[in-house]
């Protein structure tokens, strides 16, 4: 069983990077986040400023140590194996009257908290993506070449206190003594974005995090969700976009487990609420506590057998599995889940 929610893991997010590397879904990213594409229409950021097909699990993020030829050598770090970036493409944005060149990382990320500070990590591929130019966008100190990126970090499930953000990061000059000035394309070069998302309904947002919540929180049918695509977001929809939207549909990792993580907090509190009702009908201090505790109980074995119906709903258990894990019979189990 575990092996199969892994699959259907893994497979949910690789139709996340999917239906992010579409360019409509891409020029929506670019228009809200960046400084350079803020006034250019979605129209002319998909035909103009995104250069050529976004790169989907393709190139490699190396580790420092690895010596550096090309932007497509393999990591050999032999603790985490290859390394992908989930997207990552080529664009030109019209600064001042021309065109400068940009180099656009764009990753979905579920967990906020994987073991250390994600922003880190955003800016160390940040610097991979100046190094790897060596090689490839410049030779020798060819540096005035070097070309800004942005890496940018799709958040489906943050902190709370980090829910519904954009959050920019940039390098910028400060004069310790004097006032100096040199060009701010000189030395912004790397700018990391945290793009988090929540559990509101899109309904609720505007711009970028209404498409984006649109697309991986609100529980929509496939139809739907492309049709609003179209409506609202002026999305040209293609055959691959649709097909990557209905199997996120179908799979859901995300949202399933959002579900059963309701389920569980909600027998939690009917639970405590059963507790409370029957120690203020005892009227004692022994009695509350009786109550609190049997509520408690009672919470954690409704949220068990919410989370075993959930499963049941999405195919991942076995009805009979499933009631002999609640430690009841299949048709007490089915008459429980209104099956």
């Amino acid at each position: 069983m575990a092996d199969e929610q892994q699959a259907r893991k893994a497979r949910y997010d690789a139709e996340c990077k999917r239906v992010l590397s579409e360019k409509g879904i891409l020029a929506q990213i670019l228009k809200d986040c960046t400084e350079e594409f803020k006034d250019c229409s979605l129209e002319d950021i998909v035909e103009k400023y995104i250069l050529g097909s976004p790169e989907v699990g393709t190139v490699t993020v190396m580790p420092a140590e690895t010596c550096v030829e090309s932007k497509h050598t393999e990591d050999k770090s032999a603790t985490e194996g290859t390394v992908f970036f989930d997207i990552r493409f080529d664009a030109a944005a019209p600064v001042d009257g021309r065109l400068i060149s940009l180099i656009i990382n764009v990753e979905a990320q579920n967990d906020f908290h994987p073991g250390y500070a994600l922003l880190k990590r955003a800016m160390y591929y940040g610097c991979r993506m100046i190094s790897s130019q060596y090689g490839t966008v410049f030779v020798r100190s060819e540096y005035d070449k070097i070309q800004k990126v942005y890496t940018i970090w799709v958040c489906m499930e943050p902190a709370r206190e980090w829910a519904y953000t954009i959050t920019r990061y940039h390098m910028q000059e400060e004069n310790l003594v004097g006032h100096a000035r040199a060009p701010r394309e000189d030395y912004d070069l790397i700018s990391p974005i945290l793009v988090c998302l929540g559990k509101k309904n899109y309904q609720e947002l505007q711009g970028v995090l209404r498409m984006l919540n649109l697309l991986f929180i609100d529980q929509m049918g496939k139809e739907e969700k492309v049709m609003t695509l179209k409506r609202d977001f002026g999305i040209r929809t293609t055959p691959k976009l649709e097909k990557g939207v209905a199997e996120m549909c179908n799979l859901s990792e995300g949202i399933e487990r959002r579900g059963i993580e309701r389920g569980r907090a909600e027998g939690r509190m009917e639970g405590r609420e059963e507790g409370r009702v029957e120690g203020r009908a005892e009227g004692r201090m022994e009695g509350r506590a009786e109550g609190r505790e049997e509520g408690r109980e009672e919470g954690r074995a409704e949220g068990r057998v919410g989370t075993l119906i959930s499963l049941v709903k999405k195919n991942l258990l076995s009805l009979a599995d499933a009631a002999r894990e609640a430690g009841l019979s299949v048709e007490e189990f089915k008459k429980m889940a209104m099956l």
